[in-house]
């Protein structure tokens, strides 16, 4: 495929309209489903890049915030808002404007049952105190509140997490999020049974006395319960399901795609522009994220083609819209086409100029795309623009300027990459009072740093591994420019094979440096090594890229299983990056799967997920290696997907 920005054939008008009148008369509840169109506007005002006038028109719609549709809408900008700047200031104003959001919703729904009340509908199902019959006994007014309270819930329980420093409010928060989760399945089950009513009286599949907007928010609430308890870690599902609370990932990604009416069968959706509900877009999008981005983390479900579909549907409707153009740069960086997505991140930079923090997303992917086409000058830059204006992770970007500068091997940049890394763990962040793991992982690297006198063995391209870096590169360059530079840190390791306590130290540990830069070392050769012999599932090459990797699967195929065999040897000497050892048999059981050994593959991925120590000496490490959370996430996954034959 050529490596230029192809847009799609257009079949869909660029999204326009009028806006709907202002209200002249005093709100009346009874009457709060008229503002959807209203709240409808706002969102597409706010997907094809007009956030500033968005709001505005909220606000102009109502002053007072206390129209249904437009508090919590309004409360759902200022989550995004906050989310994306991580700003102190905007996450508390988002948590207010989200709970005032609720509060509203709460006064629109209908009033629960008396306690005794309650305990005599366990006897007469008749007297509806719960369940599909008590949402069935709602207004059409009632049961949106009901649905609007659990989206306003959701926000306030994910700011919650985000901004608490301690496990109280944690604990809080995740009690919102179980309320949450129940209310969807209700509405989900009251659906399910209207619309089992209606095909029973020959009225269709669905039931046409609910309307649309419900719908596609009672499609998202289920689709998106069951996605994310289907990505919990085994060990929280595992106390979650003793509550009653199990996931179902395809279930969930039915009803996200429900919502527009996408199927595996058609490349465009089968519910119109005109049939759709308000919620349709956000199940596009939360699908684009699952598609796009947690695919880090899992396989099972993960369909590139189907993103594809979405966002070609999308960028005709928002041609200007930025989310979108993010999930083109997405899209490519998936498919190992590294400058195709930074062309669409650029596009995203010049889309709009209202939200800045948005641009922190492009320079970010931007940084990382680079790091794939092994352009360092350009990842610095990004990661230069990042610590200096965004807010997400700081200590991230400040080590992502220090380990580039690093690589480019300039010594006049020394102090000014000194000065960094003393600065990195001073950097480092807390979420519900616990530390960052990739935050603690580059605070470990900083210190290691000024321990070993200023120096690091392929900093930037083991920074590159951690955020795929190196599975989104096109083969070529990581034969031609990453697989070169490793090299060339063997030969220099292997000069002290005989003497390794005389290896470079700034502090007389020549051989525990020695021993851990060679399993580094050895360990990036066999990653590099894995992608020339089995590029990323989804890597599109064009036919000269693809007789390039059948000349070198071979050879790349068995030096990869050598470095990764050899990392375990030398596990028991490693004195400081024990994660090494662990993520090595997650990769070789990946390596060992497209070869089509399975059972070997899944012998290496049950030792990850053991417990056991597996660099054998494991008396150095007196607490869980780095991101370990992270690998054993990624290690379920992978036991799944060869489950399912998926390819890893």
């Amino acid at each position: 495929m050529s490596d230029q920005v192809q847009e799609p054939k257009p079949s869909v008008e660029p999204w326009h309209a009028a806006p709907p009148p202002f209200p002249k008369e005093p709100y009346s509840p009874a009457k709060a489903l008229e503002d959807i169109d209203g709240i409808t506007y706002a969102l597409h005002l706010f997907l094809g890049s007009h956030m500033v006038e968005s709001e505005e028109y909220c606000r102009e719609y109502d002053p007072k915030m206390e129209r249904l549709y437009f508090a919590t809408g309004f409360g759902l900008i200022q989550c995004v808002k906050g989310l994306m700047s991580f700003e102190d200031e905007d996450l508390v104003d988002a948590i207010a404007q989200v709970k005032h959001g609720n509060t509203i919703a709460g006064q629109h729904r209908k009033r629960a049952a008396s306690l005794p009340t309650r305990l005599a509908g366990l006897v007469v199902g008749s007297l509806n105190t719960s369940g599909v019959g008590f949402i069935k006994s709602m207004t059409a007014v009632e049961r949106h509140a009901e649905l609007v309270y659990a989206e306003s819930l959701f926000e306030k329980a994910l700011l919650g997490i985000v901004y608490s420093g301690d496990w109280l409010a944690f604990i809080k928060e995740a009690l919102n999020m179980r309320t949450t989760i129940n209310i969807y399945r209700q509405l989900g089950k009251y659906v399910e049974a209207m619309d089992a009513e209606a095909q029973a009286n020959g009225l269709g599949p669905e039931d046409p006395a609910i309307d649309a907007h419900f719908r596609s928010g009672v499609y998202l609430g289920v689709g998106m319960s069951n996605l994310i308890l289907s990505l919990m870690p085994s060990k929280l599902l595992t106390i979650v399901e003793l509550f009653g609370y199990k996931g179902d990932r395809h279930l969930g990604l039915a009803y996200l795609q429900k919502a527009g009416g996408w199927s595996a069968a058609s490349d465009t959706p089968s519910i119109s522009i005109e049939q759709e509900g308000v919620r349709r877009t956000i199940c596009d999008m939360a699908l684009l994220i699952f598609h796009l981005v947690l695919s880090s983390f899992t396989f099972e479900g993960v369909d590139i083609q189907m993103a594809q579909k979405i966002l070609d549907y999308h960028i005709q409707r928002y041609p200007n819209g930025v989310f979108f153009l993010f999930g083109q740069g997405r899209l490519h960086l998936c498919r190992s086409q590294p400058a195709t997505a930074i062309e669409y991140y650029r596009k995203a930079l010049q889309a709009q100029n209202q939200y800045r923090n948005l641009h922190q997303i492009s320079f970010w992917e931007m940084a990382v795309a680079n790091l794939a086409l092994w352009d360092l000058s350009e990842s610095l830059e990004c990661w230069r623009r990042l610590a200096a204006e965004a807010t997400w992770s700081k200590a991230t970007y400040t080590y992502g300027v220090a380990v580039t500068l690093l690589q480019l091997g300039d010594e006049k940049h020394l102090a000014e990459v000194s000065e960094l890394m003393d600065k990195v763990p001073g950097l480092r962040q807390r979420i519900a009072g616990k530390s960052i793991p990739l935050e603690k992982l580059i605070a470990r690297k900083a210190r290691k740093f000024r321990q070993q006198g200023g120096r690091l063995a392929l900093p930037a391209l083991e920074f590159s591994y951690l955020f795929l870096g190196i599975a989104h590169a096109p083969p070529a360059v990581i034969r031609e420019k990453m697989l070169p530079l490793v090299d060339v840190q063997l030969q220099e390791i292997e000069k002290h094979a005989s003497e390794p306590a005389k290896y470079r130290s700034g502090e007389g540990r020549g051989e525990e440096e020695y021993w851990d830069d060679r399993a580094l070392a050895l360990f990036l050769k066999g990653i590099c090594l894995r992608f020339v012999a089995y590029p990323d599932p989804d890597a599109v090459l064009d036919s000269a890229g693809e007789a390039a990797v059948k000349q070198h699967r071979e050879d790349a195929e068995k030096g990869a299983q050598q470095a990764f065999e050899a990392v375990f040897e030398q596990g028991p000497k490693i004195v400081y990056d024990h994660y090494l050892v662990y993520y090595a048999h997650y990769e070789y059981a990946r390596l060992l799967a497209c070869k089509g050994e399975k059972e070997q593959a899944r012998m290496h991925l049950e030792l990850v997920l053991s417990g056991k120590p597996l660099e054998v000496n494991a008396a150095a490490r007196k607490v869980k290696y780095s991101m370990e959370n992270a690998l054993h996430v990624r290690a379920h996954a992978a036991l799944e997907a060869l489950d399912r034959n998926r390819r890893l």
